[in-house]
């Protein structure tokens, strides 16, 4: 396939979440309403995170390419001066989910991770679902649940959270700073 024209290339090879994310943003700030911005990782997980940040932020998510082991994500910037974010407007930290899950077992915790993450630590009755997957796999979810959405950090969370409650789920809310910090119980893969 010949190369996709972009107006700048980020190199984000060799970085986990949510270091592309955290780079995609600084170099779009750079560029001009209208320009195409080419993505460089090898984060397997950073397709389903760019997609979801630039629904997010407005920004057209042009698509993915493979080639090896790199993922060439493209997308354009908005015209308009500025792309406001939006993030999710229920958020609860770590400790007040602990405290729920200690007082109600009647609770969602749906965990927005890829399946390698989640095998290797994830809190117990936690569903699975990693956020490139959550279109696919709505309806695995109950929408009068309380659902609490979790990810490594807060961002895959977060979009995820946005996904649910456009897709009509009213009771959701997103897990800050997620599971880099938690420190409640976990099953863990023993090696």
């Amino acid at each position: 396939m010949d190369n996709i024209k972009s107006d700048v290339t980020l190199d984000a090879k060799g970085l986990a979440c949510p270091m592309p994310i955290v780079k995609t943003k600084k170099a779009m700030t750079q560029l001009e309403g209208g320009q195409v911005l080419e993505v460089q990782a090898t984060d397997r997980g950073s397709k389903a995170d760019i997609k979801a940040w630039a629904e997010s932020t407005g920004h057209q998510y042009l698509g993915t390419i493979e080639e090896g082991e790199v993922l060439k994500h493209y997308l354009r910037k908005t015209s308009d001066q500025e792309a406001a974010e939006k993030k999710h407007p229920h958020v609860i930290n770590n400790d007040d989910l602990q405290a729920k899950l200690s007082s109600n077992g009647n609770i969602v915790v749906l965990d927005v991770r890829e399946e390698a993450e989640y095998a290797f630590n994830h809190i117990p009755n936690s569903i699975s679902i990693p956020l490139g997957e959550l279109d696919s796999r709505l309806n695995e979810l109950n929408k009068e649940d309380e659902i609490f959405v979790i990810c490594r950090t807060g961002s895959r969370s977060d979009f995820a959270s946005q996904k649910l409650t456009a897709n009509g789920f009213t009771k959701v809310v997103n897990v800050m700073p997620g599971m880099s910090e938690w420190s409640g119980d976990t099953v863990s893969l023993n090696l």
